[in-house]
């Protein structure tokens, strides 16, 4: 008798999990990707309200407050012009359950799904558990996802493919034209595009444009939350966007694993979809200044370093034994291993923290690049 699933057992422990875990109280932990921000105020008492007055004591519909679903809507259609019928969106338990939700309802065992490398660590895991085949991309010098690379590792078994930018772990930014491609390439291949757009906001350099926009079928899925662009991330309150008919292949499978989205988290959302944005453009200004604090640090050292456009991580080329001698001096980073095959030889550095923080971190991975070059 097999005690463990397949599945679950080609599956590790996030690396990303596992180094916050190990990080000791008094470490500068630049290795969780979590703005430093409180979330908006008003965000926070919709959800009060809701409790107070019982709103948020029962079950919502499986996809979501009817003015949740409306304020996802009217999202897409100010932020990128497209229509999405309410019955297309799903209310979700973060971004986290959105991609698990697009995994399961398009990806039978042995299908392939393609991903860059180095990517978030969700795409290699959901792939496996939904009974497929992980094949991570290699990247641009920029760290970006060529459209022809996609295209060129399609095969009969392809059932999907995975966009994501802004980007974790490389804070890269798909150009326009690129979106457009992924979205032709979908459309000609038959094969689904998932669009990871969580930090879609978050942008410095570039613009950010979904594949939704361009394509011609209903072959792109998007993914997003409210995690990074309001600073909600343990509100767990995320979103697929779709067309009617995935949707409710998708509502098959939330239904019997989440049934629905915390309630209050609903409300929350709803009124951070729907009030003032003024809170995001401050903090995405904030985080522009700590990039470019940590980019002239990092280049200072001697270390190779691409401009991210977007997101708060960067990701340097470090020497061999850098990371753990940053870490023994007390500043927590990722190894860039930890999102694929790819990312040896670098680092995820993520500047979701004070910049009084960040300046301590550049001197302590001043004095680590010194004592291993």
């Amino acid at each position: 008798m097999t005690e463990f699933s397949d599945r679950v057992a080609q599956v590790s422990i996030s690396g990303i999990r596992a180094v916050f875990e190990a990080a000791g109280e008094d470490a500068i932990n630049l290795g969780l990707g979590q703005p430093d921000f409180p979330t908006p105020d008003h965000a926070r008492q919709a959800a009060v309200d809701a409790i107070e007055s019982g709103a948020a004591d029962g079950y919502t519909s499986n996809r979501g407050t009817a003015a949740l679903v409306d304020a996802i809507v009217e999202k897409h259609a100010r932020d990128q012009g497209v229509d999405v019928a309410p019955a297309g969106v799903i209310a979700t338990a973060g971004g986290s359950e959105a991609l698990h939700l697009a995994m399961e309802a398009h990806v039978d065992p042995g299908d392939e799904v393609l991903f860059p490398d180095p990517g978030f660590v969700s795409y290699d895991a959901l792939t496996r558990m939904a009974g497929g085949n992980p094949v991570g991309l290699p990247l641009r010098d920029d760290l970006t996802l060529a459209p022809e690379t996609v295209e060129d590792h399609i095969t009969d078994d392809t059932a999907a493919f995975v966009v994501n930018s802004p980007a974790n772990p490389t804070g890269a930014v798909q150009s326009p034209a690129d979106m457009r491609a992924f979205a032709r390439i979908a459309d000609e291949h038959d094969v689904l595009c998932i669009s990871d757009e969580v930090y879609e906001h978050i942008v410095f350099e570039g613009e950010h444009r979904s594949p939704m926009e361009f394509a011609d079928t209903d072959n792109v899925v998007v993914v997003n939350a409210c995690s990074k662009t309001y600073s909600m991330t343990g509100w767990r309150l995320g979103w697929v966007a779709a067309s009617e008919r995935r949707a409710e292949r998708m509502l098959r499978v939330h239904q019997y694993v989440q049934a629905c989205a915390s309630a209050p988290a609903q409300y929350a959302a709803e009124a951070a979809l729907s009030g003032p944005q003024g809170v995001v453009d401050e903090m995405v200004a904030a985080f522009e200044a700590r990039r470019d604090v940590l980019l002239d640090g990092l280049e200072a050292m001697g270390l190779d370093v691409p401009t991210p456009g977007g997101a708060f991580y960067a990701m340097p080329t470090v020497p061999d034994g850098w990371i753990d001698e940053v870490v023994d001096r007390g500043v927590v980073v990722v190894p860039g291993s930890a999102f694929g095959d790819h990312g040896a030889g670098t680092a995820r550095i993520s500047y979701a923290t004070d910049m009084a923080t960040l300046r301590d971190a550049i001197d302590v991975m001043r004095a680590a690049t010194a004592a291993v070059q």
